[in-house]
């Protein structure tokens, strides 16, 4: 079992091939085929990746991540590999492309091991919205793993593979990573490329990374971020990693978060103690106060939604996909083709989009919603400007069984604590902060300012060392 880069290098070091490492890999997903994290394992690209990996390393020339086995959720895109976004719509579609970040890995010898099962095109908070099954979290069975990137969360968490990518909308990355002991990152917006992931709503999504090391997420970004030319949302500011980063930090904690009537006794308890221990080490805890977190649900899901009625159709049945076989004449294959081939809860969330968009409810719902989103991002900044970063519980509870949420709005609760960070923009990172006494994991938040990912870093590492 192999938990993070550094003892991938190491098996490397001591004799083991890369192509050793992809067979082992390709036995550990075989016994946890249960799990229903892996849509499909690339074993011929992977051995053929792995061979040539190994060449290289008897040549010198191999780059930083040789040997890394990485899992990729199913919404990006990697080059004659099928991607489905774990809908029936795009079952059997082959990508013709590779996305940015997943290129940029590549390139530093990563190995593409499969890709990963998620919620359909990526609309959930706990991984049973895939047309292929559920992701089962390893922790413990007949639990969810937190979604939409499930399979990427469980993937890493099981050791099928070194690090997995996933997609953070409105913490699809860190809620996951809370709920099975992972770390998972969602950079700044802009700090990734999203050329080749498959849009949900544009101006929240986020590609970021499953790891079981800080160390190793902080590498995957700095091999990965900087600007794209194929998409016009990336950032060029450098990924700079400054050396006087302040010894101790002001750390803000959300009191609306803190005083939640959802938290969780245990976690809430956890967290005190944990502040209580950040001070003793002379970092300045302040509480901070946030009075907008009934709101950020409903503006995300009113901004978000919306954007998925737009981006969702291109999905028609005419272009590429599936197409309904029963369909006669153009209106019936449109009709018939996005009905048969979406879930029930795209369908969902298409309708609330085409809602909010439309004649009559533009105004009190799309345009409220983005005047809400401007002031939820001047009080972000503002509460930043005085702390270094802010700190949160991840969720406020553990994972729940699965079927146990059975009504929408408060599967899109799950969120409250993490689509702060998609609303404003700001780099956010979920650790692992404990194991509640049911069994299962949870995690602790942090965000920072704007592409200030060197901060949050440092305030993470800050953070582990009283955990």
């Amino acid at each position: 079992m192999y938990r993070t880069i550094a003892e991938i290098q190491n098996a490397l070091h001591s004799g083991k091939t890369a192509l050793d490492l992809v067979e082992e890999h390709l036995s550990r997903i075989e016994a946890h085929a249960h799990l229903n994290a892996f849509l499909e394992v690339f074993t011929d690209s992977a051995r053929a990746q792995a061979l040539l990996v190994d060449e290289k390393i008897k040549a010198g020339t191999a780059g930083q991540l040789a040997g890394v086995l990485v899992g990729i959720k199913d919404n990006i895109c990697y080059k004659d590999h099928k991607v489905s976004a774990s809908s029936k719509i795009l079952e059997g579609f082959e990508s013709i492309y590779t996305s940015t970040v997943l290129q940029r890995l590549i390139d530093q010898d990563a190995i593409v091991i499969g890709r990963l099962n998620c919620d359909e095109f990526a609309m959930g908070s706990s991984n049973e919205n895939s047309a292929f099954g559920p992701v089962h979290n390893n922790w413990k069975p007949n639990y969810v793993p937190g979604g939409s990137s499930g399979g990427s969360a469980v993937a890493v968490s099981a050791h099928l593979c070194t690090v997995s990518l996933g997609s953070d909308t409105g913490g699809s990355v860190r809620q996951p990573a809370s709920w099975t002991g992972t770390y998972g990152i969602k950079p700044t917006y802009g700090r990734l490329s999203r050329y080749g992931l498959i849009a949900y709503a544009s101006s929240f999504d986020q590609i970021g990374f499953f790891t079981n090391s800080l160390a190793d997420t902080q590498l995957l970004l700095s091999l990965t971020a900087g600007e794209d030319p194929y998409d016009a949302t990336s950032s060029s500011l450098h990924n700079e990693v400054r050396t006087n980063l302040p010894e101790k930090l002001k750390i803000g904690v959300l009191a609306e978060c803190l005083n939640h009537p959802g938290l969780d006794a245990e976690i809430k308890a956890k967290l005190l103690q944990t502040l209580s221990d950040l001070r003793a080490k002379g970092h300045e805890i302040i509480e901070v106060s946030f009075p907008f977190l009934d709101y950020m649900v409903p503006t995300y899901y009113v901004l978000t939604t919306a954007e998925a009625s737009s981006n969702l159709s291109r999905f028609d049945g005419v272009h590429y996909g599936y197409r309904s076989a029963d369909a006669k004449g153009v209106e019936q294959t449109y009709v018939k083709s996005r009905s048969e081939g979406f879930g029930p809860e795209v369908q969902r969330r298409i309708m609330t989009g085409t809602f909010v968009l439309s004649h009559g409810y533009y105004d009190a719902y799309y345009t409220k919603g983005q005047q809400v989103r401007r002031i939820l991002k001047d009080r972000t900044t503002a509460l930043l400007n005085e702390c270094d970063v802010l700190l949160s519980p991840t969720t406020p509870t553990t994972a729940f069984e699965m079927n146990a949420v059975k009504d929408p709005i408060q599967m899109y609760l799950q969120d409250i604590f993490t689509v702060h960070a998609n609303l404003t923009g700001n780099p956010s990172i979920s650790l692992p902060f404990g194991v509640h006494s049911n069994g299962l994991p949870y995690g602790i938040q942090l965000m920072a300012r704007d592409f200030e990912e060197d901060l949050l870093f440092h305030a993470a590492q800050k953070t582990q060392e009283v955990l």
